[in-house]
Parts: structure tokens; C-alpha cells; sequence
């Protein structure tokens, strides 16, 4: 049983009802709903179906799809320490394939820093103490789709700490996001633009897809027009 600090639990109590914070609200919404095994885990797959998990971390989300559907699942995580697990969970599971690398706007290489399911290449997260980094691979994401010869995905989960609005942009400038059945998007507020920039890909999102769930900043899912 996981036990909450007290401090946590008034810090949590503040933010919803005192300051009306955007997150906490959706997050206490998120919660209430019972939206993680539901939302998350409801859509239109069969054992055909092609999911991408971009944020693998320790892949239970995958697994979650995996048993309710046996569909094909392709698993990024870039963080070396998070992908060996992944590895070794689905080793036996010739259906998911993981790669040691994440999906973004370009060919890259960023330092990550380090924090547990929340790591991020973003340098604007509050610095509480030191925080370790390792160096991780990105991969251009319409790339590495024509090199697979991937022409539809049923369903994208992306979570990747910040890197969601780069990876977007490239999706959506490129043409690629009509692919894309689902996208089930967390962004994050990493940036001093956060907002805005939200907004801006939410509207170009809006020329392909319609949204089918909101909770601002903790899940979101688009489906294709």
C-alpha cells in the first residue's frame, strides 16, 4: 500500500480548491472518472490492430492493451534503464517490438534528465536537488515511418515529457498525423509557452481529427475525422 505524505495530500487539496489549478482540477477529474482503466484502454482494436507506445517507461500501459486486445504494439523508450525492462518483460511477446530510442522532429541526440516517469530533455523543470541525465537517441519520426513502411496506426499513445510538441508538429506539418486513428496525448507544461503552444496544435488537429476526451493536461485523445 503506498503510503501519501500529508504535506502532499494539502499541497494536492490547495492547488484543486484554492488556487483552481488547471492540472490538479483535471487531474482529480481524471481520477473520480476512473478514466485510466477506462478511456486509456477503450477503442476499436482487434489482433490486426498496430499501436505506438512513445514513452514506454515501464510499459504497463502496453501490457494493459496488449491482454485486452493482442493487437501488434511498438514500444520507444529511450532512457537505457527503462527499455532493459521493457525488454525483459515482453521477451516472450513476438507480437511487441521495443526500441532503444525515442521519436521526435529530427535525428538527435539530448541529454535527459532524470525522473522517473516524469524525465525530460526540457532544461525549464524546477530543480529540486541534482538531477542525473544520461544521453538518449531520437529518431525523426516520418523517417522512421517510411523506412518501416508504416501507412496506418490505430492508435498512438504519446508521453514523452515535453518532446509531444515537437514530435506533433512534425506529424501534422508533414501529413503524417492522417495515419493516425488515435492519438492519446499528455502534454505537459514544461515550457515558458505551454499554453500556446498547446492551443496552436490543438487547432491544426482540428483539420484531421476531433477530440472524443479532454482532461487538460493529463490525457487526451483525437480520432480521425
Amino acid at each position: 500500500m503506498r503510503i501519501v505524505s500529508p504535506w502532499k495530500i494539502i499541497h494536492y487539496i490547495y492547488k484543486v480548491y484554492v488556487e483552481k489549478d488547471q492540472f490538479y482540477v483535471s487531474h482529480r477529474k481524471w481520477v473520480k472518472d476512473k478514466a485510466e482503466k477506462t478511456l486509456r484502454l477503450n477503442y476499436d482494436l482487434n489482433e490486426n490492430s498496430l499501436v505506438f507506445d512513445l514513452g514506454g517507461y515501464q510499459g504497463r500501459w502496453s501490457n494493459d492493451i496488449y491482454n485486452k486486445y493482442k493487437c501488434n504494439i511498438v514500444i520507444f523508450e529511450p532512457v537505457s534503464m527503462f527499455y532493459e525492462n521493457i525488454k525483459e518483460r515482453f521477451q516472450n511477446m513476438k507480437k511487441i517490438q521495443v526500441f532503444n530510442f525515442g521519436l521526435s522532429n529530427k535525428d538527435k541526440n539530448e541529454k535527459i534528465f532524470l525522473r522517473k516517469d516524469a524525465s525530460t530533455i526540457s532544461t525549464e523543470i524546477p530543480k529540486a536537488g541534482k538531477l542525473h541525465y544520461e544521453w538518449i537517441k531520437l529518431v525523426d519520426i516520418v523517417s522512421f515511418l517510411q523506412e518501416k513502411k508504416i501507412e496506418k496506426i490505430d492508435l498512438m499513445k504519446i508521453n514523452i515529457e515535453g518532446g509531444e510538441y515537437d514530435l506533433l508538429n512534425r506529424l501534422i506539418d508533414s501529413g503524417r498525423v492522417k495515419i493516425c486513428k488515435n492519438l492519446q496525448i499528455q502534454f505537459h507544461q514544461y515550457f515558458k509557452n505551454y499554453e500556446i503552444m498547446r492551443d496552436e496544435i490543438r487547432k491544426k488537429l482540428t483539420q484531421t481529427h476531433h477530440i472524443t476526451y479532454d482532461y487538460p493536461w493529463s490525457w487526451e485523445n483525437w480520432e480521425i475525422n
